[in-house]
């Protein structure tokens, strides 16, 4: 079976940004705001560079954003 982690990315970040504009929520997470809606939407795949940025600023665990693989 295939994995979609794109889409769980895309569902973390959708939640995390909330009500925030997309240019507040890319300099909370060192991420591009048109990065962050091409993430949203599926037309973007994150780096494994990107990944830990994001993680790192928002100091979570790759299990916050992918709880069933971790």
């Amino acid at each position: 079976m295939k994995k979609n982690y794109d889409a769980q990315l895309a569902k973390f970040i959708r939640k995390r940004r909330g009500e925030l504009s997309y240019a507040k929520f890319g300099k909370l997470c060192g991420l591009a705001p048109m990065t962050i809606l091409r993430i949203e939407k599926g037309e973007h795949h994150l780096t494994l560079n990107k990944l830990e940025t994001v993680t790192t600023k928002f100091k979570i665990k790759l299990r916050d954003i992918f709880p069933n693989e971790f």
